[in-house]
């Protein structure tokens, strides 16, 4: 069955970098949107970064200019480049996939997202 898998978390000191990965299994993201979303405890999920199936990215003001999302050649692994990593982007970070086209309204909204991950741990201290 369909499968999201998160990797490459960890911890990482201010200033640092990490590379997420999003493994696909039972589908491939050529014909998907794509995003990364991230949730600390008594706040609301965030979305952070998203990529169409156009290749299309939208990012959230907070991460705009650090984070690079990407998937690879196959379409199989969706990925969040973080740099200039931050204390304020600790967090649960999740992947997430839709079929079809999305607007630019709609790539960082948690509702229009149907397949997700179980999340990889950030921390930035």
């Amino acid at each position: 069955h369909v499968q999201l898998v998160e990797s490459g978390g960890g911890s990482v000191r201010p200033g640092g970098s990490l590379r997420l990965s999003c493994a696909a299994s039972g589908l491939t993201y050529s014909h998907y949107c794509n995003a990364w979303f991230r949730q600390v405890p008594g706040k609301e999920r965030e979305g952070v970064a998203a990529i169409d199936s156009d290749g299309k990215t939208f990012y959230a003001d907070s991460v705009k200019g650090r984070f690079t999302i990407s998937k690879d050649n196959s379409d199989i692994t969706l990925y969040l480049q973080m740099n200039s990593l931050k204390s304020e982007d600790t967090a649960m970070y999740y992947c997430a996939a839709r079929p079809g086209r999305m607007t630019a309204n709609q790539a960082l909204v948690e509702d229009e997202y149907v397949l997700w991950g179980r999340g990889t741990q950030v921390t930035v201290s």
